[in-house]
């Protein structure tokens, strides 16, 4: 369990009511003790760095977010490199998660494909650096899928998602 990612421990009623994802390291976000989601990240597995192992939605709207890539608004991808492609990338899905009233705390499961999965850990640290400045602290359930190639050959980074919006 990483206290970086905020988790709690479940208190003695939810181990005794069988909650055990809550009482083995999760955390609620949001919306009361009946609402958002929750980040679920069991002790016994190896510390999570970057993603949740698991999040778990309350009852809402699920809202299936395309993949996006570095595309500006006159369709071409901008960038250079796996950094700034995947900055944009993240800022063309985190407005279409707006535009469909979800915000970056409504994340649920996101999958990054990448041309390039040794570049893409090479740039790891930067990345998190994006990503903390225009999500935060929240990490949906992730995945980094290498791929041989995207729709346009010029971009290094996809990503899609599943938001919860409540």
């Amino acid at each position: 369990m990483s206290a970086e990612m905020g988790t709690t421990e479940g208190t003695a009623e939810e181990t005794a009511r069988g909650d055990e994802s809550r009482a083995a390291g999760s955390r609620a976000d949001g919306g009361g003790a009946d609402g958002g989601l929750e980040r679920v990240n069991p002790p016994h597995l190896a510390p999570p760095t970057g993603f949740s192992h698991a999040v778990r939605s309350a009852p809402g709207t699920l809202v299936f977010l395309a993949g996006q890539t570095a595309l500006d608004g006159s369709g071409r991808i901008v960038g250079d490199g796996i950094v700034e492609q995947f900055e944009r990338a993240l800022t063309n899905l985190l407005e279409v998660a707006a535009a469909s009233g979800a915000g970056p705390s409504d994340l649920a499961k996101l999958t990054v494909f990448a041309v390039d999965v040794a570049d893409y850990r090479r740039h790891a640290r930067e990345l998190g650096q994006v990503w903390k400045r225009l999500v935060g602290g929240d990490f949906p359930a992730m995945a980094v899928i290498g791929t041989t190639r995207l729709w346009d050959e010029a971009a290094l980074v996809e990503i899609e998602g599943i938001a919860v919006v409540r």
